[in-house]
């Protein structure tokens, strides 16, 4: 199991992140929450990990916290959530917010959530209520500043991330087209989009 990586930012393009540590490239995927919060391509960076082993493949995710990564955990074991559906659901809430949503019954909070219908947001409820410790580690102890990085065609990228998050092509074109894109960054674009979308 690798529980965590430090090395140098080589590529940021929603979901997917590639980090150098020690001249070996990890390929990582990672919520837009944890997106918001890396530094800028070529810098250093502490990431928490979790391994994804499947027959065809084994999948690394990053997470820019230890709370981040324990709900992601917690989510994977729901019943009818995979890992695709619970970095949807942390691009959308911070770990904080997501667990302040369980323990006060918020169904409406998780349903606005991208993915999550009333039967999950029900499911996610009575599973994890007694589950979920209290998370005391928070988006805080990570000290680092956001730093986007614009790209020639953030739009495209944008809508791309977003289809990689689970939105449907047509549904994540509108998304973008729906917020003023014009000197943003790709990231930017996406975290205007999901908010837009949670309203």
């Amino acid at each position: 199991m690798i529980a965590f990586l430090r090395g140098r930012l080589i590529t940021k393009a929603p979901p997917v992140l590639i980090m150098d540590v020690h001249g070996v490239g990890y390929e990582m995927e990672a919520s837009m929450t944890t997106f918001y919060q890396l530094p800028s391509v070529g810098e250093e960076v502490f990431l928490h990990t979790h391994l994804i082993v499947r027959e065809d493949a084994h999948h690394l995710v990053a997470f820019i916290n230890e709370a981040e990564r324990s709900v992601f955990r917690l989510l994977i074991k729901v019943n009818g959530v995979g890992p695709k559906l619970a970095l949807t659901i942390l691009s959308g809430q911070t770990a904080d917010e997501f667990y302040h949503c369980i323990h006060t019954n918020d169904i409406q909070g998780l349903i606005r959530l991208p993915g999550v219908g009333k039967k999950t947001a029900e499911r996610l409820l009575i599973e994890l209520r007694d589950r979920m410790p209290e998370l005391n580690a928070s988006t805080d102890e990570i000290k680092q500043d956001a730093v986007f990085i614009a790209t020639a065609r953030p739009k495209q990228e944008a809508i791309s991330a977003l289809c990689a998050l689970g939105y449907k092509p047509i549904d994540a074109s509108k998304m973008v087209q729906a917020i003023a894109t014009e000197d943003k960054s790709c990231e930017q674009i996406i975290r205007l989009a999901l908010q837009g979308a949670i309203k």
